[in-house]
């Protein structure tokens, strides 16, 4: 049984369900969950059946998609309504994030280099951020800056710490009035959200089974009733990436689970200690605002397939104002590549206009009575008019003005935009204009790239934005790096690295006559000035100190807690050597953080009688979280330094 097949349950419906259940059925219930999963189900209108066994069925009815009461999940065992099948099919569904609800609105000492819990304090942000930027649903927090990082020798001031960006103000709250401090059941409700992560970290993936996770939901669902929306959708991230994790779920990266539970943690810290409109910003937005934005005149860049790892599949057309402001219209739904395919020849829903989505990457519209979302995404709502008006060339006022900032601002602000920590509402976007001189193929560790330079002597390497067969990336890409030496203006996504690196998207054609959508349109051998390139048997070395920085040294304990909890973390043993070779490098505080981290892992008292004492997880998930944060900081610092001007590039 697929659980994507299930409809989606109330987080409150799973947490009531579990803790509903005797003691003996919750040590059973995550052998229930394994094994309900191997059962097979039918659908018949807004009813899910689950054969339990040849004589046992389980109903779960979901009126308007969604199971929304206890009630709504029915067995036919004999045990029932008290069996471990009914919360077993709860824990096996998807949790379903609902809107909030507004009838229950509230009226032996460790070295420390330096304070772990203030700069859990400073750094600790909120979650809730989509990993996909093509997802349909709403987002639902806004996430705070990085507060410090360490830099390398190379780059490093007299201070050990500096910020990594500025952020844009946090933008108010839904409500018509915010409180200047938290309320005594919000503050609540964030500590039981502390407490459920802290006991993920404790348990880590093996052992956060159904009863942890309910737990988190529970918590979520409190905090959604308080009005924390974005600390309940960071909860509700972790449960979904724990179940993700636990079966095998081939697109789960242990990084994004790193990313979720410190989002989580962090805006549940802060919750207690901020007030005013930093209050206002951690308890996050409900749903993503459109506001109304007047007359535009749009200017259309190009347009790229969406196809995301949870099937759905559509396009994203990218257009500029008159002001040089970035805008996409987009058409994403279940489906996958082949409605991908599809789409991008169907009409744009947008007013009266009747140009498809590959007709307005090169063409304009006139779009009276425009709503905007805080991402940039074009509303398309009735009062919308939009027609077809001429476009411009990437060459031509007002697009030419996107290649004429330097790149080391433009990766400046896509920073801002794609790192774990962006703020949602703070606008901008992760994409690059950069005008280069293709050098060729270089190989990778991990296949091939293609290799670039582009102003200021900045060697950039362009990847593959995605596999797959159908679509055109691959096959432009090989073909590209078939022609060294040819000079193209390129649209590229910024992917963090410690080197500079984009997923190339759309370029000018190499003849210097209109533009390749690079997802959709096939370039041939024809095309291109040279039919022959040498392939460079190793990449140049990376430029920029941070290429080689040993930080991965804490990221690598950081992410090793999460698969397997905080014992395993502490029996590592000395990290001596480590935080030796990390304090070379000139990252002392990385340093202070890990022995800080390991130790606490470590660490477990006794009684006088000599019994072990609980763990100290409250003070483990303090010491994880300003590691994860500082890493996170310091690898973006890392990729912002590595786009400034080379010595020879600059001369």
């Amino acid at each position: 049984m697929n659980a994507d097949r299930l409809p989606p349950v109330a987080p409150e419906v799973t947490a009531t369900l579990v803790e509903n259940l005797s003691p003996r059925l919750r040590k059973r219930l995550d052998a229930a969950v394994t094994k309900l999963g191997a059962r097979t189900t039918r659908r018949d209108g807004d009813t899910v059946t689950i054969e339990v066994d040849d004589e046992t069925e389980l109903r779960l009815h979901a009126p308007g998609g969604v199971v929304a009461t206890t009630d709504a999940i029915t067995c036919g065992c004999l045990l029932a309504p008290a069996c471990v099948h009914r919360a077993a099919a709860a824990c096996a569904a998807p949790a379903a994030d609902l809107a909030p609800e507004l009838v229950d609105r509230p009226t032996g000492e460790v070295p420390d280099p330096v304070s772990v819990t203030d700069l859990a304090a400073a750094s600790a942000t909120a979650p809730a951020s989509e990993t996909d930027p093509a997802s349909v649903t709403d987002r639902t927090s806004e996430i705070d800056p990085a507060s410090a990082t360490d830099r390398t020798p190379e780059t490093a001031s007299a201070t050990d710490r500096a910020p990594v960006t500025d952020r844009a103000p946090a933008p108010a709250l839904d409500s018509a009035s915010s409180p200047e401090v938290a309320s005594p059941d919000q503050r609540a409700a964030a500590d039981a959200l502390w407490s459920a992560g802290a006991a993920v970290l404790e348990a880590g993936v093996d052992g956060a089974g159904a009863v942890t996770q309910s737990a988190l939901l529970r918590a979520a669902h409190t905090a959604r009733l308080r009005q924390l929306p974005r600390a309940s959708g960071a909860a509700l991230s972790v449960v979904t990436l724990l179940r993700a994790a636990r079966a095998g779920d081939p697109s789960y990266r242990t990084a994004d689970l790193v990313t979720a539970l410190a989002e989580l943690l962090g805006t549940a810290h802060r919750v207690g200690t901020s007030s005013g409109a930093e209050l206002a910003a951690v308890r996050g937005r409900a749903r993503r605002p459109y506001s109304p934005d007047g007359s535009l005149r749009l200017y259309g860049l190009f347009t790229e397939p969406v196809v995301t790892d949870s099937g759905h599949g559509g396009v994203r057309t990218w257009v500029a104002g008159s002001d040089g402001r970035l805008f996409t219209v987009g058409d994403v739904a279940p489906g996958g590549v082949g409605r991908a395919l599809g789409v991008a020849d169907r009409a744009v829903r947008l007013g009266d206009s009747a140009l498809t989505h590959r007709e307005l990457g090169r063409a304009g519209l006139a779009v009276a009575g425009a709503t905007v979302s805080p991402d940039g995404r074009l509303g398309a709502g009735k009062g919308v008019k939009a027609v077809t008006a001429r476009g411009a060339a990437w060459t031509e006022p007002p697009l030419a003005a996107l290649w004429e900032t330097p790149p080391s601002e433009q990766a400046a602000r896509a920073l801002r935009s794609t790192s774990r920590y962006a703020d949602p509402d703070g606008g901008g976007s992760d994409l690059l204009f950069l005008d280069v001189e293709l050098l060729g193929a270089v190989r990778e560790s991990g296949g091939s790239c293609l290799l670039a330079r582009c102003a200021g002597g900045v060697p950039v390497r362009l990847t593959v934005a995605d596999d797959h067969p159908a679509l055109a990336h691959r096959d432009n890409v090989t073909l590209l790096a078939a022609a060294p030496g040819t000079r193209l203006r390129i649209i590229g996504r910024l992917v963090p690295a410690p080197h500079p690196r984009l997923t190339l998207l759309a370029c000018s054609h190499p003849s210097g006559e209109g533009t390749i959508d690079l997802g959709f349109d096939r370039l041939r051998r024809a095309d291109l000035p040279d039919p022959t390139a040498p392939v460079h048997p190793a990449p140049p070395r990376p430029g920029g100190s941070g290429a080689h920085s040993p930080l991965y040294l804490l990221e690598r304990r950081v992410e090793q807690t999460v698969p397997a909890g905080r014992a395993a973390l502490g029996m590592l043993g000395d990290v001596t050597a480590e935080t030796r070779r990390i304090r070379r490098a000139g990252l002392p505080t990385a340093a202070g953080l890990l022995t800080a981290l390991c130790a606490s892992a470590a660490r477990r008292d006794r009684d006088l009688f000599g019994r072990l004492l609980p763990a100290d997880t409250d003070g483990f998930a303090t010491h994880w979280l300003a590691a994860a944060r500082y890493t996170a900081a310091v690898a973006e610092s890392l990729c912002s330094a590595a786009w400034e001007p080379t010595q020879e590039g600059a001369r």
